[in-house]
């Protein structure tokens, strides 16, 4: 992560943690980073363009997870000619991802959740459950999306959360209609099986640090009675083991790189960088095409097939709603004429939280050292060079899943360890030798929403998480404090325990717990669910089982927005597979499937572990 690559800019970083409270609103208004000049909806041209209006097949709007998988797959078809727009810029330059190391070396991947140059920089309401913070949301403006952020996990999520998708209305994609496009997305290193892909254009590799403390980590959670598992994304999920990584040959491994840049000489294919989506066309209730501003002017393009939204779980909903569709009530206030009264768009709204448990380390094993300036440049040198080192890796390489209590039939808290201390999400250089977890509960019951603060798309959505809300999410972050500290207490940590930095030792009753929690936990950057799919007959839904949006025609919707509910780890391969399956579902063929492929289930519930 980039507390190894502090130094490389000569003063000290701006990616601190968005500190809640100080955060007033005027400070968070409209920070989109692109240049005002050409993004400034008030200074376009009154008129759209004179200029001849051209004619795709297909329009996405997003580059990100979902979009540039799209890009890929339709483009395989030499007759299907399709548009994709982005708001942010390219993801290399000159055509190095050398030149862009803050976006392509794994260890650099804070530095970009802070620079609004990629990042469409969200904040949150003050939230009343948690000492009225306001919490900072990093999401991808960029090539490759949040895939261009994010900490390189590779996590799918549990069989049951796809079975349950299929329970709620998005008939079609249970786990035997999901696990074989993730195999379609993915290479993993370690070769071909029932469970991981072979041929994919996303490569998925494990650590190669070995690091002491990931070993100790492992051998504790063992000693405390969880299972090792060798592949958290194949038969069994519950328990500790190794993560996956989209981290290939030292290199980041993005969907712009996995799928765009592969794409991108195809004659059937045109990307638009820098250009900023801010309404959908519509003739009646058929989507014709998409309005969108580029250097100061405003243009329109049409699609004759559809248009599809990648713009992700906050700009998919806000785009809808900014078009006409949405709660009527509210788009009337705003002077929005309404297409389609559609009340679930920017409902449902879920996402993870996630607190740091973090010990001092007794032995200089951790990787404060490395963020010594010497130590940084050595790093970045190496990586610069030959992409191996340091620098080719998140560090993020050994994690787990469990069970809250007895009962919960598969894993509801998540754990990433780290042999490192972060503070702020890695916008503040560690201060000592520590080590840490990042833990928090999978399927929180709070539910949030997100609306249009005005008519204008430069002015960021209301975003309204409702974090611990409920007496059970307040539950369950107890837990994984109490359980954390369990496994940071067993023998294998032994000789490099150090005194518990946070939450400390004077923290110890359900209430000083709660405190904490509420003072110290924050987004672990998963929004979803706010596009859901599900029967037209649900009021709720937003998208209909094949992507396309309720009661409008030529109109789909594929990115984490369309989540019926958020599922059991990260985001970022779920997304992609959605995009896969969608790819799929546009271009008319029958869903892969692969029946009766085992998925662990514990012995017994009657224990939590």
């Amino acid at each position: 992560m980039s507390y190894l690559m502090k130094g490389f800019k000569g003063h000290s970083p701006v990616m601190h943690k968005v500190a809640g409270s100080l955060f007033k609103a005027h400070t968070l208004k409209n920070t989109l980073g692109i240049n005002e000049q050409q993004f400034k909806i008030s200074r376009a041209s009154s008129q759209l363009s004179s200029e001849k209006v051209k004619s795709y097949n297909y329009i996405i709007v997003g580059a990100g997870s979902a979009g540039c998988v799209l890009a890929n797959r339709l483009t395989e078809d030499p007759q299907n000619t399709v548009l994709l727009l982005e708001a942010g810029p390219k993801d290399t330059l000159l055509g190095s991802v050398r030149l862009m190391w803050k976006i392509h070396m794994p260890a650099a991947l804070t530095y970009n959740l802070c620079d609004e140059k990629y990042n469409w920089y969200y904040h949150t309401t003050a939230q009343r459950h948690m000492d009225s913070r306001v919490l900072y949301w990093p999401r991808g403006r960029v090539w490759g999306g949040s895939s261009s952020l994010n900490a390189m996990v590779y996590i799918r999520g549990h069989a049951e959360d796809y079975n349950r998708w299929n329970k709620e209305g998005a008939l079609g994609w249970d786990y035997e209609h999901c696990l074989p496009y993730f195999k379609k997305a993915q290479t993993h290193e370690l070769g071909q099986d029932q469970y991981r892909g072979g041929n994919g254009p996303l490569h998925v590799s494990r650590g190669k640090t070995n690091h002491p403390l990931h070993q100790a980590f492992l051998e504790a959670a063992q000693q405390a009675g969880y299972p090792f598992t060798d592949d958290m994304n194949g038969y069994q999920q519950e328990g500790f083991g190794w993560m996956d990584m989209t981290i290939h040959q030292g290199q980041r491994w993005s969907t712009a790189s996995a799928y765009l840049r592969p794409a991108i000489s195809r004659p059937n294919f045109s990307v638009a960088e820098k250009t900023l989506v801010t309404k959908i066309l519509f003739q009646g209730t058929k989507c014709i095409g998409v309005e969108y501003v580029k250097n100061g002017k405003r243009k329109k393009v049409l699609a004759n097939k559809e248009v599809i939204l990648s713009g992700g779980a906050i700009n998919s909903p806000q785009l809808l709603m900014l078009s006409g569709i949405g709660n009527a009530d509210d788009l009337k206030k705003l002077g929005i004429p309404v297409v389609c009264h559609l009340p679930g768009v920017g409902q449902n709204l879920q996402d993870h939280l996630e607190v740091y448990v973090q010990q001092k380390c007794t032995k200089p094993i951790t990787l404060y050292s490395a963020q010594k300036p010497l130590n940084m440049m050595r790093i970045g040198l190496e990586w610069l060079w030959k992409f191996t080192g340091e620098g080719a890796t998140a560090h993020l390489e050994s994690g787990g899943f469990i069970r809250s209590e007895p009962g919960v039939p598969h894993p509801d808290i998540q754990f990433h360890f780290l042999p490192s201390q972060v503070i702020d999400h890695g916008r503040v250089a560690s201060t000592m030798e520590a080590y840490q977890v990042h833990v928090g509960p999978m399927r929180s019951t709070s539910v949030g929403w997100l609306k249009l603060k005005s008519s204008d798309p430069n002015d960021h959505p209301i975003i309204e998480p409702n974090y611990l809300s409920t007496e059970r999410d307040i539950w369950e972050f107890r837990q994984c404090v109490k359980l954390t500290r369990e496994i940071f207490a067993q023998k294998a940590f032994e000789t490099f325990r150090g005194p518990e930095i946070q939450p400390g030792n004077h923290v110890q009753s359900d209430k000083e717990i709660d405190a904490f929690i509420r003072q110290k936990a924050d987004s672990a950057y998963h929004p979803s669910c706010t596009c859901k799919m599900g029967q037209p007959s649900d009021s709720t839904a937003v998208v209909d089982p094949q992507t396309k949006v309720i009661g409008v025609e030529n109109l789909r919707v594929v990115d984490a927005s369309i989540m019926p509910s958020i599922v059991t780890g990260n985001l970022n391969a779920p997304t992609i597979m959605i995009a896969e399956k969608a790819a799929d579902i546009i271009k008319g063929l029958p869903s892969l499937q692969e029946k009766n492929v085992p998925v662990y289930k514990p012995k017994t519930l009657e224990t939590q572990r």
